[in-house]
This record gives structure tokens, sequence and C-alpha cells, in this order.
């Protein structure tokens, strides 16, 4: 079934997205702003290729912002 939304862990928290939905999706949802940087499943993904990141079910993304100071 190829309309069956998929469960991804977004900074492990569970979300739901439509079959098809890119990472540049996954972000929106999670109202991340920049700057920060994603990696799903432990792999960094560049900026530039958030929105033909497919997802797969169960993926785990995690949305990494830079903290500052010492």
């Amino acid at each position: 079934m190829s309309d069956t939304p998929i469960q991804v862990l977004i900074n492990q928290a569970p979300y739901t997205l439509p079959q098809g939905a890119t990472l540049a999706d996954a972000v929106a949802l999670a109202g991340v702003q920049p700057p920060f940087a994603a990696a799903v499943n432990l792999q960094f993904v560049p900026r530039g290729q958030y929105a033909a990141h497919v997802l797969a079910h169960h993926d785990r993304i995690e949305l990494i912002s830079p903290i500052t100071g010492g």
C-alpha cells in the first residue's frame, strides 16, 4: 500500500508522515529553526539534499543545533 503513512523518529520523538515524505518535510513538521545539521540513521545529509532525501518507515532523524559558549 503506497499510501500508508510512515513512522519516523525526529530527535527521539515519534512522528507520522505520508509515504514519499522527504527530510525537508520532516524539518518543517518539527519546526526546527536554522542553524542546524540533519542526519538520517546517523548519516549526515547536506542541506541542499533535504528536499530530495526521501524518508523510509522507521528512519531516525536527528536535527542538531550548534551549542555556543564554553
